[in-house]
């Protein structure tokens, strides 16, 4: 025994599932180092020992489209599964600084793309906090406007940012030249674009597929990998077509992905130009289907002309249940959050995503085979990245040599608790996650005074 191999920290007798390599068999996983050095049918010795008889052990979740990025938000997210998590869509402006401010200080692995919303907002002086409200959203940039928004994206990716954010729809005045001189510069770096798209629902003008259309047109004549982000949310009744969309692009050879969240409403501010003039028409829903995140009211014309003015989050009931559920059991879609919690106030979706995939669509409804649901949640977001970012080729999988980012949920009882009236509830059966072969959430709660977490960025 004094020859043997001692590990940092044991896993014992867990079914061990890599949807990478097709392994699913119970095993014994060796750690050390923040390393999975072993997966063995042998006994193993470890420092720290954590029984996983009954559970399943696998890679930690990656989320590509996580708002909330601060210790609330993180440790809420780690209690459903996250050892990474990504703000991709709206991005940031201040690579270096956003970093920065993180790096020592995180229960999760992090990391951003260079955004062309906030950069847009800096050009432009638009007094929005996290989205524009004034020019950066409605006027078109000029000529020396748009040469600052490529340069600032461009020190974003050079600075390791690890792809480009859009929100479209949040930047309406943004011209389809501008869209392609941004996309052009991502491929300059082989970076993929994460797109919020220009278009919504079914209806035209600038419906989902027209915006659809537009992006994987940026994408062919760029060169630029594209990723649209929550596919369900902008496509509501026009999901499967703009699905459709997405793996023709494919059979093309465009590198073309998406991603979806579980849930029939979306959340966003009130004061975006998402609710500009028009849109119960476009989106097909009244003021009834706007929840107010600080109270849970429901909101009348009364209240939303006065929220529209204070600004702040509302829920957005819009998305139909078949395009959910399209989305979700597509092969195309990886999972995402788009999560953001304020002081527990938000979606429930920032800490329920992952258990409710595994609650409801594997267990429940047997609709997603385990190794399907695992794989959108951990192996496809690690893949999306790799190219550009190649720390993402040792996470996503278990498996010897790679990140010792690891969840571990029992199978018979995992489920979300979470709801629109109470975001913040922490799923059943999501019993521990490990970061770095650190564990930061232990029997389902958080561990204290552990800050594993480091910032993931593109080679430079």
């Amino acid at each position: 025994m004094s020859d043997s191999i001692i590990y940092d920290l044991v896993l014992t007798g867990g079914r061990v599932i890599d949807p990478e390599s097709g392994m699913d068999a119970v095993r014994n996983v060796g750690i050390s180092d923040g390393e999975v050095r072993a997966i063995s049918v042998d006994a193993l010795e470890g420092r720290d020992v954590v029984d996983a008889t009954g559970k399943v052990v696998t890679a930690g979740f990656i989320d590509l489209h996580s708002h909330g990025q601060d210790s609330e938000n993180y440790e809420v997210q780690a209690r459903d599964g996250v050892t990474t998590a990504l703000e991709l869509e709206v991005g940031v402006g201040d690579v270096d600084e956003w970093y920065d401010d993180r790096e020592g200080n995180t229960l999760t692995n992090f990391g951003a793309s260079a955004g062309h919303i906030p950069v847009r907002m800096q050009v432009m002086n638009d007094p929005g906090a996290f989205l524009p409200v004034a020019d950066a959203a409605h006027r078109e940039a000029s000529e020396s406007e748009l040469e600052e928004i490529k340069a600032g994206v461009e020190r974003g990716l050079q600075r390791g940012a690890l792809a480009v954010g859009f929100g479209l729809d949040y930047t309406r005045g943004c011209s389809r030249w501008e869209v392609l001189e941004i996309f052009r510069i991502a491929a300059k770096y082989e970076a993929s674009c994460h797109v919020h798209l220009r278009g919504k629902g079914h209806k035209e003008p600038m419906s989902s597929i027209e915006a659809t259309g537009e992006v994987i047109a940026a994408s062919a004549i760029s060169g630029a990998p594209l990723h649209i982000v929550h596919i369900q949310s902008t496509g509501m009744h026009a999901t499967r077509q703009t699905l459709q969309m997405v793996a023709e692009a494919q059979e093309r050879g465009l590198d073309v992905t998406t991603e979806c969240y579980p849930y029939t409403a979306g959340m966003t501010a009130i004061d975006s130009a998402l609710f500009d003039e028009g849109w119960q028409d476009k989106y097909g829903i009244d003021y009834d289907k706007l929840q107010w995140v600080d109270t849970g009211e429901r909101l009348n014309a009364s209240t939303f002309a006065q929220y529209r003015e204070t600004g702040g989050m509302v829920i957005v009931h819009s998305t139909p249940e078949d395009a959910v559920n399209a989305a979700v059991l597509s092969p195309l879609t990886a999972i995402a959050t788009d999560g953001i919690l304020h002081n527990g106030k938000g979606h429930p979706r920032t800490a329920g995503t992952y258990s409710l995939i595994l609650g409801r669509f594997v267990r429940k409804r047997g609709e997603l085979s385990m190794s399907d649901a695992l794989r959108k949640m951990s192996l496809m977001p690690a893949q999306r990245l790799q190219k550009r970012a190649p720390a993402f080729a040792k996470k996503g999988r278990l498996r010897v040599g790679f990140d010792a980012d690891i969840v571990i949920f029992d199978p018979e009882t995992v489920i979300d608790n979470s709801t629109y009236e109470e975001p913040t509830l922490p799923p059943t059966g999501m019993d521990h996650v490990i970061v770095g072969g650190v564990r930061i959430v232990d029997d389902g709660k958080v561990v204290e005074g552990v800050a594993p977490g480091k910032g993931v960025k593109a080679q430079r």
